[in-house]
């Protein structure tokens, strides 16, 4: 059965010129954004996320490393992100999303302010991830093949120091605008082997897919950032994490915008259930709306599970928009 390929594109966003922040992230598929969340906002969502780290009762001190032990900490994907506990949903994580200089950048790439949000969560690693199971890079785009043009731009605000050593993003720079090229050299099986089951919004990479993104000219950059930038990057970018080999604990709040205009009445639905339940979808805010639900331990739900976030976000008519609650 083919994938359903649904959305729209802003197909012609690399032809077109802004002469600002917009014509390199077109060419080089990625962009940090400076200063974009003041100095004290950047503090004020880091604390946040370290007391909601601490606030599980369950072992952990952020001021003690010996207590930082998997044992003593909430579940995460890939020893940092996480998607359940009703992270997504803080009313820190709602405010951060509505920073000004945050919605202004996405209201450039899509040529408007009627926005609406995915549920993306938080990622707090700390220094010692690697130990406790980390894996090697999984260089991937977020973006089906068998979509054309720009459909997605993820997003992260940094809060903490991320420097060449430091916990953060790698890119394939230059990747995004060679993404059908590829797909059309190397179109993907979607019957057999390990596509056939992953969600179409994902295509993971070989080493070799690597030398021919480098035979055209891109090259893998390790991100870097300051607390307040805003990281963006086209979801046909390649792209993976990487742990940190300093003592920086790294914390971002990922954001994702797109048109509002372009969700579905189903899929608006759906978001509400979603939202209600305070959990966790993907990084797109139109499609692809799946959550994460509760995390379960042994088919048990995890006695760490929240039923709702320990603050909730002011329903604001703003933010009933942006959560897809209401229509603009």
């Amino acid at each position: 059965m083919a994938p359903y390929i649904g959305g729209n594109a802003n197909a012609s966003h690399e032809a077109v010129k802004h002469d600002d922040w917009r014509d390199e992230f077109a060419t080089k598929g990625y962009v940090v954004l400076k200063n974009v969340v003041p100095p004290d906002r950047a503090l004020y969502y880091r604390q946040k996320m370290l007391d909601w780290l601490g606030s599980f009762a369950n072992g952990f001190d952020i001021n003690d490393q010996i207590s930082w032990t998997e044992e003593n900490l909430p579940w995460s994907f890939k020893n940092g992100m996480y998607l359940n506990f009703c992270a997504a949903h803080e009313k820190y994580v709602w405010e951060a999303r509505q920073e000004p200089g945050v919605l202004d950048a996405f209201s450039k790439i899509w040529g408007t302010e009627e926005l609406i949000s995915s549920y993306d969560t938080i990622n707090i690693t700390l220094p010692n991830a690697a130990e406790m199971g980390g894996t090697k890079p999984w260089p991937h785009v977020d973006q089906a093949p068998e979509r054309n043009g720009m459909h997605c731009v993820q997003g992260f605000i940094n809060l903490s120091e991320a420097g060449p050593k430091d916990g953060g993003l790698v890119v394939m720079e230059g990747s995004a605008p060679l993404f059908e090229k590829f797909f059309k050299q190397f179109p993907p099986d979607r019957t057999k082997g390990p596509l056939a089951a992953l969600h179409y919004d994902f295509y993971p990479f070989q080493n070799e897919d690597l030398k021919w993104y480098e035979d055209h000219g891109c090259k893998v950059v390790k991100v870097c950032a300051e607390p307040g930038d805003l990281v963006l990057w086209d979801s046909r970018q390649m792209h993976y994490a990487v742990y940190p080999e300093t003592d920086i604990i790294r914390t971002v709040i990922y954001t994702c915008f797109t048109p509002a205009a372009w969700i579905s009445t189903e899929d608006r639905e759906k978001k509400k259930e979603i939202f209600h339940k305070w959990e966790a979808t993907t990084h797109w805010p139109h499609i692809n709306i799946h959550s994460h639900g509760k995390h379960m331990i042994d088919g048990k739900l995890d006695p760490l599970e929240r039923t709702e976030p320990l603050e909730k976000p002011e329903l604001t008519e703003k933010l009933k928009r942006l959560a897809g609650l209401e229509p603009y």
